[in-house]
């Protein structure tokens, strides 16, 4: 059974796919202005997540993030580099930044976050 379109999951949607930085909940919360409860915005990010359409980062306090897919080809990966700010709080998306790391003999990485922090462009 394909999971259905909501009004709620359309608009966060098109929220995250349209900010050049990646947003938190309550962020999303904040911009949907009353449309849904956090319960269903929790919800709808996850379906979001499952259908590979964003994905979540950590940023360096620990909030958790949500950006939009935007360059992942077929074979879905997020092994890119995040950019935290330290005066403006945006995290972006460095899509075009490859990390590079050395671990160990017997390490496997299921999953990657990378962020750097600094000052943006606008900030800087």
């Amino acid at each position: 059974m394909k999971p259905r379109n909501t009004k709620a999951k359309t608009k966060i949607k098109e929220l995250i796919i349209s900010s050049y930085t990646a947003l938190s909940q309550s962020e999303i919360q904040n911009s949907l202005q009353g449309l849904c409860d956090r319960v269903t915005i929790y919800r709808v990010l996850e379906r979001l997540l499952d259908e590979d359409i964003i994905h979540k980062i950590v940023n360096t306090d620990g909030v958790i993030k949500f950006a939009s897919c935007q360059s992942c080809s077929s074979e879905h990966s997020h092994n890119h580099i995040h950019f935290s700010c330290q005066k403006c709080k945006s995290l972006t998306c460095l899509e075009d930044v490859e990390p590079t790391y050395k671990l160990p003999n017997n390490y496997k990485v299921s999953e990657m976050n990378f962020t750097l922090s600094g000052l943006c462009p606008q900030c800087s």
